[in-house]
């Protein structure tokens, strides 16, 4: 097959990069950083329908600014679940007053999104979910939601009332809005009775963020209690009831161009690793050698993998394309981890001079790296699971029994 970019891709490239260059350097926070992305016309790119703020380009240049985007070394996006997720989902399942609603504010990098999908006890068993959505009465509009909410502390009618815990919720801490799985029927069980709702995070008293701290010393992921929290009832999206459908066409949105993104930022530790390996006189060990050879030669299948299946997503012939990818770099990333303590050698245990009891505990690159990387093959869907998708839905063996 041939993977070459085209005359147009390379001009796209070469603005994509031009632009970046003169703002990269004095990029502002992380939020003003989506501003200033939308007001460039950076945002939903891969988006299939006109008339929501966002430019539209093939697939071939939504590839070349993801990977003009690595290279630049920006900001770290706090606006990716919204357009990477959510909008995808919203074009695919969304009403027209849903779109004309939620897809300007994201291309603009106005409003910011957080995924409200696993809960303890309930990760990569998404269906066995706990947090539920009871109905309120109806009637009401949006200004009685907001006042009801904000100053009397009551549920407004036509609405859902949300009650229930999520957990390792990314950017819940930043975000304006989470799209929740939560349980709409009484007494369902299961993939039954699940509905896909759109909750504001601006609910004090019903809404509650913690950050979880890491070993990494960060905490981008959080805990989500939800007290009562209202939902509008046309911000259900896809329709009462069919809440599964929805949050799994969504995880089919979660690996496209972005992988290939991924892919830069992997490239770019591998190569820190192999001038460790050289620094350090690793690289003489064969064993060592072979393993930075063979972590090479896979990332490079990787991309190739990316790039056939890339056109073909969201076909019937798609179905384990998302878990194949998954299983790939989780695997992958984790191996590089490893091989970045085992080239440093006895010192990839010490940490850095500097410590302070202001500053306890810094990791550096590597070591970040190595402990990270121990969760790629769980979060997003354990190898299990992966396996167990790719068997089922794309080579149609029998499913696992369930006791």
């Amino acid at each position: 097959m041939d993977f070459a970019f085209g005359p147009q891709d390379e001009a796209f490239r070469r603005e994509a990069r031009s632009w970046l260059e003169e703002r990269v350097a004095g990029a502002p926070a992380r939020r003003a950083w989506e501003r200033e992305l939308g007001r460039g016309g950076w945002i939903g790119l891969g988006w299939d329908e006109d008339g929501y703020g966002n430019r539209r380009v093939d697939l071939t240049r939504q590839v070349v600014w993801a990977e003009e985007y690595a290279r630049s070394k920006a900001p770290a996006r706090s606006g990716h679940i919204g357009e990477n997720l959510l909008a995808p989902t919203l074009l695919a399942h969304g009403t027209p007053e849903q779109k004309r609603r939620f897809l300007p504010p994201i291309a603009q990098g106005r409003e910011l999104w957080c995924q409200g999908y696993s809960e303890p006890g309930a990760g990569s068993d998404l269906a066995g979910i706990r947090t539920t959505a009871a109905r309120t009465a109806e009637g009401g509009t949006a200004a009685a939601m907001a006042t009801a909410v904000r100053d009397q502390g009551a549920a407004p009618s036509g609405a859902f009332r949300v009650t229930g815990q999520k957990i390792w919720t990314s950017l819940a801490h930043e975000a304006d809005w989470c799209f929740v799985l939560a349980r709409t029927e009484p007494g369902s069980t299961r993939h039954h009775g699940l509905s896909f709702l759109l909750v504001p995070m601006d609910q004090p008293g019903r809404v509650e963020v913690r950050p979880i701290r890491q070993m990494t010393g960060t905490s981008e992921f959080n805990e989500v209690f939800f007290d009562g929290a209202v939902a509008r009832a046309e911000h259900v999206v896809g329709g009462e009831g069919n809440g599964w459908r929805v949050a799994m066409s969504l995880l089919g949105f979660e690996r496209g161009v972005s992988t290939l993104a991924q892919q830069i930022g992997f490239a770019e530790e591998l190569g820190r690793v192999l001038r460790a390996a050289v620094a350090t006189g690793a690289a003489t060990d064969p064993v060592v050698r072979d393993r930075l050879v063979r972590l090479w030669a896979e990332l490079r299948t990787m991309r190739w993998n990316a790039l056939r299946t890339l056109g073909s997503a969201g076909s019937p012939g798609d179905a384990g394309a998302p878990s194949v990818a998954k299983l790939l770099w989780g695997g992958w990333h984790r191996r590089l981890g490893e091989l970045a303590m085992q080239v440093r050698g006895a010192g990839a245990a010490v940490g850095p001079s500097d410590w302070s009891a202001e500053r306890p505990y810094e990791l550096d690159a590597a070591q970040q790296l190595f402990l990270f990387s121990r969760a790629d093959t769980i979060y997003g869907g354990s190898d299990e699971i992966q396996r167990t998708i790719i068997a089922e839905r794309a080579l149609g063996l029998p499913k696992e029994p369930r006791g």
